[in-house]
């Protein structure tokens, strides 16, 4: 083989580095998740075997298996086999573990038996970025985004899904009973066979449809009438595209770079409920009372921005445009302009529009308007089609009116949410795959999710700092 690079002969001997630290730089990362590990106190974020038993076989050391989760979900392996496979014979692995090779067995029970603490270490890890002072803008954006669970959406039913699977079963049944008629008719060993056959499919889906009622009966009984059989805990949710059978997934980032700060995964399909709670907690990792966060309009919900008003934080969320009069072409609610020192609207036509009742719906205290120049008015036609056009002012209408000030004076804050909020989530799908979680139920998913939070976090602030002066600033 000429004018080709050539490799050695398989049989030369080789002077191998007489140490394994020789095989690993000191700008590789698998030293900062050394160090890092090293220097938390397992003990006080609750990782049970911290103290090995007198008797029996010795057990892994808790330090040594959430190393070797860290290193994987740093490089992309979730599975339990796959992380046994590469202990055995990748070389930063076993310079990591010192050469241990615990099975998958051992390394998928650590994770199962140490949920609490894994998402703990997740949170030291946000404490350290603080430390480091990467959180000096107080500004986290927060969004949501489903992703799939171990959950085929066959195996997922709802009651429209109910309802339509037994409709095709009775739809063949019916086909498959008229064909069984007319081979009943005809006369011929052909015919004969043919009804065996039939009677066969028929009795599959009798099979079929038993087993669609006792699972109906299961759907019904279930507080949010659906049921999942493979993950319990996973639900039917709607996105752009067909819809998945997942979970979704809540982070807060910060805006400056892009770490993730606050996360949580819930099986409810909307965002409605998650602002003040995801707000609440990315205060709390960030360790500051003046916080102001950013979210779409999926977070609109005027309970939870009161919340967020009341806790001290600045919530800036675009209000969707849900109105049925500005839909039919009449005057939307932003041309009716209210009147603080007089409890009074004013409306296009100048006219007043007065208090004139009050209503609590949905547990909120609601205050109506109108006026009785309406039937009138010149501009009834573009105002309304009923009698007088009402405006609705809910009793803490000036908190939303006060952050729709603040969106109109900064019409880039939504760039920012955008810019800020989708690059985590890409990165994280990109590395987990088309199946997304590998676990069942809630409590696992979340600690999964820990995992790909904290490997994501520290990726960044190894491109952030550099892998050597991350080392230094853990020890310190």
């Amino acid at each position: 083989m000429k004018r080709f690079i050539e490799g050695e002969d398989r049989n030369q001997s080789t002077l191998f580095p007489e140490c394994l630290d020789d095989y690993i730089a000191e700008d590789n990362p698998v030293r900062v998740i050394d160090v890092f590990v090293d220097e938390l106190d397992l003990t006080r974020l609750g990782f049970g075997r911290i103290k090995p038993k007198v008797t029996g076989r010795p057990a892994y050391h808790p330090s040594m298996l959430l190393k070797v989760y860290i290193y994987a979900y740093l490089n992309r392996v979730q599975s339990s086999r796959r992380i046994e496979r590469e202990a055995q014979r990748n070389v930063e692995l076993m310079w990591l573990t010192e050469r241990l090779s615990p099975d998958h067995k051992t390394i998928s029970d650590f994770r199962k038996d140490n949920s609490q603490a894994i998402r703990g270490v997740c949170r030291e890890f946000v404490v350290l970025c603080r430390r480091l002072n990467l959180f000096t803008q107080a500004l986290v954006v927060i969004d949501g985004s489903k992703f799939k669970a171990v959950n085929n959406r066959d195996r997922n039913f709802t009651k429209a899904k109910m309802k339509r699977r037994l409709a095709q079963v009775e739809a063949s049944l019916d086909r498959y009973f008229a064909q069984l008629e007319r081979a009943d008719r005809e006369e011929s060993s052909i015919a004969e066979d043919k009804a065996v056959h039939l009677h066969d499919k028929i009795a599959v889906l009798k099979q079929e449809m038993a087993r669609l009622k006792a699972l109906e009966v299961q759907m019904l009984a279930a507080p949010d009438q659906q049921i999942s059989l493979t993950d319990p805990d996973a639900r039917a949710m709607k996105t752009r595209g067909n819809g998945i059978v997942g979970y979704n997934v809540q982070t807060a980032v910060d805006a400056e770079h892009h770490l993730i700060v606050a996360h949580a995964v819930t099986n409810q399909g909307s965002d409605r409920t998650q602002l003040s709670p995801m707000a609440t907690q990315a205060r709390e990792a960030l360790d500051t009372e003046d916080l102001t966060v950013i979210a779409d309009a999926g977070y609109f919900k005027s309970e939870e921005l009161l919340s967020c008003h009341e806790a001290g934080i600045t919530a800036n969320v675009s209000r969707p445009q849900t109105s049925g009069n500005q839909a039919k072409g009449l005057f939307a609610r932003q041309a009716f302009h209210y009147l603080p020192e007089k409890d009074e609207y004013r409306c296009p036509a100048n006219e007043r529009l007065i208090w004139r009742m009050t209503s609590e719906e949905n547990g909120l205290m609601l205050h109506r308007y109108w006026s009785s120049a309406c039937p009138s008015c010149p501009l009834k036609p573009q105002c309304t089609t009923g009698r007088e056009r009402r405006v609705t002012r809910w009793e803490h209408e000036a908190i939303l009116e006060a952050m729709q000030e603040r969106l109109d004076d900064d019409p880039e804050i939504m760039r920012v949410r955008r810019q800020t909020v989708e690059h985590p989530y890409g990165t994280l799908k990109a590395w987990m795959g088309s199946t997304h979680f590998l676990t069942r139920t809630l409590s696992r998913v979340n600690t999964e999710m820990s995992l790909h939070v904290l490997a994501y976090n520290l990726k960044r602030v190894m491109n952030i700092l550099g892998v050597k002066p991350l080392i230094l600033a853990i020890q310190a």
